[in-house]
């Protein structure tokens, strides 16, 4: 294996966090799926507003609040352009993945009536579960699942057979973020419309490892977080088809989403602004524009075919290990690998990797049904980004070595 090119070990030196050291061991960041690091533009340019432009939005005729104004608006801007919406009004600003999901689970499923039908996958995170199981037993709608094979990919034959008239929407993740399984979300969106059904994609997974188009997509809606990104945390994107939105009640309500407000009646705001309840997360806004800037600036299409090479080197070095079982073996990937050793617990692993500078996630990873599907507690995780270099993998398998040999 060639060592890792000099052009990732450009991109590297922009995140600052990666000179840390761990109980005096360099930081070997694998947990990349529960959260990118930030560049240092990103984190300067919190520092930057904070010190000279800090103001509430919308509301303000004085210069602060205007310049926050239009950097807040800009942002959502860069957004829809790097996605491929049609509209600014169509990228809505939420918390995040997690804040996204639940509107549109409480807004347009709302809207749904008894007996209608929503289609979730067996790989869901718990954020793509709980949300609409809330609405489903409030509408007395009927939730269905999508099963897996023990591949950890969708059985696409069956769910050929569950989408029917009754289907109202699909909402399912693009990328596994326990087993990186890429599902045929397109497959599933032409399948969907020809039942007349919407699509929610979560691309909480995707979005920081490959280019989306949500037109191209035809998606109803797609939802991602701006910390898995390289963006600040507590703020997200909720991007709907203009259409829907209008249609979809506000989910909460509050300054900034109303047009006028009496004891006796309340009219809505016009979109986005109508789902934007209160003062927003402004710098987190304004600084997630700032890392879709400095995704723009790289060669995003470089940086995430070495992410394979990654994958494909950390699984070969993986499947060397005596007792090792890969958790997740779709046929298509991305960049991170769960595993088991044995009859080890994951967390005895992760706790002892910790100690030797790996960060590595353990547990279930917020998708329960999934591993009681693989009848096991949890399981250890690694998940890279461009930034993660091949010498780092060989410095995780070591000290998992040293790991097992201190635990069997």
């Amino acid at each position: 294996m060639n060592q890792t090119p000099d052009y990732i070990q450009e991109l590297r030196s922009k995140f600052p966090i990666l000179k840390t050291e761990v109980h005096g061991k360099a930081l070997v960041y694998f947990d990349n799926a529960a959260t990118t690091q930030k560049p240092l533009e990103v984190i300067e340019r919190v520092q930057s507003y904070y010190n000279s432009e800090n103001a509430n939005i919308h509301r303000g005729v004085h210069h602060l609040s205007q310049v926050a104004t239009q950097d807040y608006e800009d942002a959502r801007k860069l957004i829809q352009n790097y996605i491929g919406a049609g509209k600014e009004s169509e990228i809505i600003f939420t918390k995040g993945t997690t804040d996204s999901i639940n509107l549109v689970a409480s807004s347009f499923g709302g809207l749904l009536q008894e007996d209608d039908e929503i289609l979730i996958s067996a790989m869901e995170h718990h954020s793509n579960i709980v949300p609409w199981q809330l609405i489903a037993r409030k509408n007395k709608l009927t939730l269905k699942v999508i099963p897996i094979n023990r591949n950890g990919e969708l059985d696409m034959e069956t769910f050929e057979t569950m989408v029917s008239e009754k289907t109202k929407i699909i909402s399912i993740t693009h990328i596994s973020n326990t087993l990186g399984t890429i599902n045929p979300i397109k497959d599933i969106i032409k399948k969907a419309h020809s039942f007349g059904a919407k699509v929610l994609i979560d691309g909480a997974q995707s979005i920081q490892h490959g280019k989306i188009n949500v037109s191209d997509l035809d998606c109803d809606f797609f939802v991602f977080s701006g910390h898995k990104i390289f963006g600040p945390t507590g703020i997200g994107v909720l991007y709907g088809k203009e259409e829907l939105l209008e249609l979809m009640p506000p989910y909460q309500g509050g300054g900034d989403m109303i047009k006028r407000v009496s004891f006796k009646e309340t009219t809505f705001n016009e979109l986005p602004f109508k789902f934007e309840a209160g003062t927003p997360n402004i710098v987190g806004g304004i600084a997630l524009g700032t890392a879709i800037k400095f995704l723009k600036s790289i060669d995003t299409k470089q940086a995430f075919s070495y992410e394979k090479r990654l994958l494909n080197y950390a699984e070969e070095e993986l499947k060397k290990i005596d007792e090792m079982t890969l958790i997740g073996t779709a046929a298509e990937k991305t960049s991170l690998v769960s595993f088991n050793v044995g009859k080890i617990h994951p967390f005895d692993i992760g706790t002892l990797l910790d100690k030797q500078g790996i960060a590595v996630r353990t547990g279930h990873h917020c998708t329960q049904p999934l591993m009681d599907f693989f009848n096991i507690p949890g399981t250890l995780r690694a998940s890279f980004a461009f930034y993660n270099t091949i010498e780092e993998v060989d410095v995780f398998i070591n000290a998992l070595k040293r790991s097992l040999s201190i635990l069997k």
